[in-house]
């Protein structure tokens, strides 16, 4: 009778364990088609695509920070070049992007300006070069003299700047009411000729991958394809209650991570379980 009582404890606990990793699974996945559903506006049709092996319109116009006029193929020829999309007055993820290039940048061997280049175009037009000369020294102060000639902040005009994020993938909007954009975060690595080679998403890069994606766009070698995990940025306006920034993904992303840990904890009991159900050892 005693042994039999030691095997059904462990085997409730069990039962128990598997049911609720089940019902808080079906309910987190149960969520997120509702929470994509709550998208603000501006960001009904923003996202990142992947277009890998396509080419960029390198003849296009900008204005580096020093407001000199340049052509975005000026950059390529032989070194690869990272393609990001922030523009300078934005409150909230461009920083973030930015950022997380240049914690992931400290750690790849090499120089910008002389074994790659970090080219930022922002997306808005209103953007001049005194608003990229603030930028381009805070990321040097960060980075070191070698951003001083290998990190190039832009700013253009309407068209040249959808001719780049085009041929990329990049798809953001503007919203007139609240005067703020509506985009995601990532990067891009092309080849020395001009062609997309890599995507990253997020706001956290890695030295091994860009390294290694500074490495293959170097040979002229395309990845492949890439899982999205994409953080939308969209200003909240507390006056108009709006939703807002990376809310919406956040939410998502945590949901998922809330899985995994009860996943792992499910693993524990099931393996401690196991251990308590075997059978006492007799002398």
């Amino acid at each position: 009778m005693r042994h039999a009582r030691a095997f059904r404890a462990p085997n409730r606990l069990r039962a128990m364990a598997n049911e609720l990793l089940l019902v808080l699974l079906f309910s987190a996945i149960s969520c997120l088609p509702s929470l994509s559903q709550e998208l603000p506006q501006p960001l009904s049709n923003v996202g990142f695509d992947q277009k890998l092996n396509a080419q960029l319109p390198l003849d296009v116009q900008f204005r580096d920070e020093a407001g000199k006029q340049v052509r975005l193929g000026q950059y390529f020829g032989d070194k690869p070049v990272i393609i990001s999309f922030a523009y300078y007055t934005c409150p909230m993820l461009c920083k973030m992007i930015l950022d997380g290039m240049a914690r992931g940048l400290s750690g790849v061997p090499g120089e910008m300006g002389k074994d790659y280049f970090v080219v930022n175009i922002s997306i808005d037009p209103r953007d001049g070069p005194d608003a990229a000369r603030e930028k381009k020294i805070e990321y040097v102060r960060k980075c070191g003299p070698s951003a001083e000639k290998g990190w190039i902040f832009l700013t253009g005009e309407e068209p040249n700047i959808r001719a780049v994020a085009d041929a990329t993938g990049f798809r953001y909007s503007y919203d007139p009411q609240s005067k703020q954009y509506g985009h995601v975060s990532g990067i891009v690595i092309a080849t020395p000729r001009g062609r997309i080679s890599r995507y990253f998403y997020g706001i956290s890069y890695s030295p091994l991958d860009l390294r290694l994606g500074l490495a293959e766009a170097s040979e002229e070698k395309i990845g492949s394809p890439v899982n999205k995990l994409l953080l939308f940025c969209y200003y909240y306006d507390a006056l108009t209650g709006k939703y807002s920034l990376v809310v919406t993904r956040v939410v998502q992303v945590a949901g998922v991570v809330t899985v995994l840990l009860l996943g792992l904890l499910w693993l524990v009991l099931h393996r401690r379980a196991g251990r308590n159900s075997a059978p006492p050892q007799t002398a």
